[in-house]
């Protein structure tokens, strides 16, 4: 059994060649700065978890490292975060949302949010349209969507890169590890911080 309790197998299951596997059990006996930071503190604090400290500083580097990572590619396809946040709810809204909704979901004043909206529709990614409603609706645009798909996959190719030195059980187990500490947290709805558009 490995050390993560399940049978790696990684010929009988073809999930990566024997060069990638050899390349992960490298890494998995390699050091890394964070064990720099455990021996520094360990004789200070005694009674410190190194498992603990190095899982907590390993998810904080790795959450800042994301979101700079994130930050730059909205900067490649010329999106501020708050404009990439507006598509993103749109995309995920089937495309369209009235003002008032939007400013609600972003948290936001709606005459805040329709300054932003002014910016998006001059550069033609969305468009407002009357319902006969008292709030106009926003509509995402072709060219939006494609310059908010862009952002997205920027983004996601180095979430690949970073993932992609675990095999697929790898992941599965790691994001079912995750599942649980985030359940301990008590808190079962998406932080604003944590959704899918980083």
């Amino acid at each position: 059994m490995g050390q993560w309790g399940y049978q790696r197998q990684h010929d009988a299951l073809d999930v990566d060649g024997e060069a990638e596997a050899e390349q992960r059990d490298a890494l998995e006996g390699a050091r890394d700065w964070v064990e720099d930071h455990l021996d520094r503190w360990q004789p200070v604090l005694p009674e410190l978890n190194r498992h603990v400290e190095g899982a907590v500083t390993r998810m904080q580097y790795l959450a800042d490292h994301l979101r700079r990572s994130g930050e730059r590619a909205l900067a490649e396809c010329g999106l501020r975060r708050e404009e990439h946040e507006v598509l993103h709810l749109l995309a995920g809204n089937g495309g369209r949302a009235d003002l008032t909704g939007l400013a609600v979901e972003l948290g936001t004043a709606p005459n805040a949010l329709s300054g932003l909206v002014d910016v998006l529709e001059q550069r033609d990614l969305v468009a407002r349209t009357t319902t006969g409603g008292p709030s106009p609706e926003v509509v995402l645009t072709g060219e939006g969507r494609s310059v908010w798909l862009a952002a997205i996959e920027t983004a996601a190719e180095e979430e690949r890169r970073l993932f992609g030195v675990l095999d697929w059980h790898e992941q599965r187990l790691l994001a079912g590890l995750l599942r649980q500490i985030m359940l301990a947290t008590g808190s079962d709805s998406e932080s604003a911080g944590t959704s899918a558009q980083e």
